[in-house]
């Protein structure tokens, strides 16, 4: 694979970085990432994995874009309302980086249809919103063998950590054994998030999955990420595999 002159102008910057160089842009064009969610998480790491010249991405997400999602939502617009927020968020992708490719799945993600998806990716993102997509998507990546790179925001707090149970590290039901009853958590629907906060997680998220790609720096697994957006801190927990965990336990 060569890099045409546009190629080295637009990711000149990566190239200037002794870890990345033209030998990790070359691996960044040859990657491919699943994005579950294209919502306030989605859109930060959207918009930063197709700058970054990551080659293939895919969407999933069956829900169309409201009035309400534009306080957090930043791929979308007011001219987007009532689009698929797969096709919307794809256009914009498109439109920063024409040379990445997006597939879309404008569906729900379910136990039946997420290993099939899944196994065409290299890395797959969770920006989803709810405990039952996160679930799924954990026990499909223990199934097929795909590193997750998962983010989870509320109110003004965030979380994100790094699984790679096929690496022999812990999986998400390692740390959340099962998920909580509906009415203990409540959804952003239903308690609110800061807008800007997804932004914060979404670009860590995205700097994670780049460096899983580009194999630089300390990975997040074993660690869990804590962010407090009131307080501007962060702090990390030490997480480890299960030995009983009902989807990589023994």
């Amino acid at each position: 694979m060569t890099f045409t002159e546009a190629d080295m102008q637009r990711y000149s910057r990566h190239i200037l970085l002794p870890e990345i160089g033209g030998i990790g842009q070359k691996k960044l064009k040859e990657a491919s990432v699943l994005i579950v969610g294209a919502g306030g998480l989605g859109s930060p790491l959207l918009y930063y994995l197709a700058a970054a010249g990551v080659g293939r991405l895919g969407l999933v997400d069956d829900d169309a874009v409201d009035l309400s999602n534009l306080q957090r939502q930043i791929v979308h617009s007011n001219t987007d309302i009532g689009r698929l927020k797969v096709e919307s968020a794809a256009e914009k992708a498109k439109a920063l980086n024409p040379e990445t490719k997006v597939d879309l799945y404008p569906t729900r993600l379910s136990q039946e249809n997420a290993a099939e998806i899944f196994t065409g990716y290299d890395i797959i993102a969770d920006g989803s919103d709810n405990f039952e997509t996160r679930y799924c998507i954990n026990d499909a990546c223990v199934t097929v063998g795909k590193t997750l790179v998962s983010a989870a925001v509320l109110r003004f707090d965030g979380q994100l950590a790094t699984f790679r149970p096929h690496l022999g590290g812990p999986c998400y039901r390692c740390v959340f054994p099962a998920q909580p009853p509906k009415d203990l958590i409540p959804s952003c629907s239903q308690a609110g998030v800061l807008g800007s906060l997804v932004g914060v997680l979404g670009s860590l998220q995205a700097t994670e999955i780049l460096k899983e790609i580009l194999n630089i720096g300390e990975s997040l697994e074993n660690r869990l990420l804590l962010y407090d957006g009131l307080a501007n801190h962060f702090r990390h927990i030490s997480i480890k595999k299960a030995p009983d965990c009902p989807t990589c336990g023994t």
